[in-house]
């Protein structure tokens, strides 16, 4: 098969390697599309290497047809920029009703990653305020949609540019970061792609019993946090990540992301939102054009 290679850091090769052998437990999956993300262009550059046991190449997710000739997106450690990836079953969904087999390739990180934070880790309810950070990327836009569907106010950050496609998404506030000061909003919870940058205006936009989200660090690791204004407003503070946890962790996030996003998806409240797609060769192009964060929604690869 054909795959996209990281010869070496910064640098992308399409080539030729070797077809993948699904161990117990895992399919094979023709892929049809993947999609690129963050962590994708971390992974290129030398900084974010795939858990052990994951495929060398990139992509943390994708849609195709199983060898027993099933429609499916799956969630990756790694390998979907490749024809071919041995994906476990219990990683593999449905495609939704209403969403094509490439399209369904925007799907899964980005649902497991919302649905893990804004609902498992903070608990988001019907009436609250979210501020969403980067809303204008695969992450926000989905994001957006799913805090409207659960009957959320939604604020989000984003260049001016975008604001008009957010607020086409369900955003009630877009604020241009370049120029606003987002820590004046009053949030009950926060979802932070940036980390470090932004955790002091963070915790002065939380409300009483807040609770901010650490999803990235796309603004640096480190930051001086005032304890006292933590514990004033009773908030809470978490991290996580999604590509290193357990295959078991990664199973349960998929099983409420079934149950609970797909029939958002498949009633129209959620669709997935892409802003154009390359050629899997064309990798490069756009792995540019994502860091250029010239993007609205995700950027698709497809094997043709």
């Amino acid at each position: 098969m054909r795959a996209i290679r990281i010869p070496t850091p910064g640098a992308l090769e399409y080539a030729e390697v070797p077809d993948p052998v699904p161990t117990e437990g895992e399919v094979l999956v023709n892929v049809v599309a993947t999609a690129v993300n963050r962590a994708d262009l971390l992974q290129v550059a030398g900084f974010y290497p795939p858990p052990p046991g994951a495929p060398e190449y990139p992509g943390l997710e994708c849609s195709g047809v199983t060898t027993e000739g099933e429609e499916v997106c799956a969630l990756l450690a790694g390998g979907g920029y490749a024809e071919k990836v041995a994906v476990p079953r219990t990683h593999l969904l449905p495609i939704p009703k209403g969403v094509t087999l490439a399209q369904a390739a925007a799907l899964p990180e980005v649902a497991c990653t919302v649905w893990s934070n804004v609902t498992m880790v903070a608990g988001l309810k019907a009436g609250e305020t979210i501020l969403i950070h980067g809303g204008g990327s695969g992450i926000g836009t989905f994001a957006i949609q799913y805090a409207k569907a659960l009957k959320a106010q939604v604020i989000t950050t984003a260049r001016a540019s975008k604001h008009e496609a957010l607020r086409e998404l369900g955003a009630d506030e877009c604020l241009d970061y370049t120029t606003e000061d987002f820590s004046t909003v009053k949030a009950d919870v926060v979802l932070d792609i940036m980390g470090g940058s932004y955790l002091e205006r963070n915790i002065k936009a939380l409300k009483t019993n807040g609770r901010l989200v650490i999803i990235g660090l796309q603004g640096g690791r480190k930051a001086e946090l005032d304890l006292g204004a933590l514990l004033a407003k009773r908030a809470m503070v978490a991290g996580t990540t999604l590509r290193s946890r357990p295959s078991s962790e990664k199973d349960q996030i998929i099983q409420g992301v079934r149950r609970e996003l797909w029939p958002l998806i498949e009633d129209g409240l959620i669709r997935p939102v892409i802003d154009r797609s390359f050629p899997l060769r064309e990798a490069a192009q756009a792995h540019r054009l994502v860091e250029a964060n010239a993007h609205v929604g995700k950027v698709l690869l497809t094997v043709v």
